[in-house]
């Protein structure tokens, strides 16, 4: 979870062929699903949202 806007734009365009420019919101989960970040393009810039679990954790697919 150490990666900010720019690395994780980079990810989703490389690993995943999918356009970070596009209209949608982009998740990832850390190692021990108690926090995640959002990654989402408005038009003009990027929102970058960080949630952190003080109780559980995220359920999150296998896949």
């Amino acid at each position: 979870m150490r990666q900010g806007i720019d690395s994780l734009a980079y990810l989703v365009k490389s690993q995943f062929n999918l356009d970070p420019f596009s209209d949608q919101v982009f998740l990832f989960c850390g190692g021990r699903k108690d926090r995640f970040k959002a990654l989402y393009w408005d038009g003009q810039g990027f929102w970058l949202l960080y949630k952190r679990f003080e109780n559980g954790k995220l359920t999150w697919p296998n896949d």
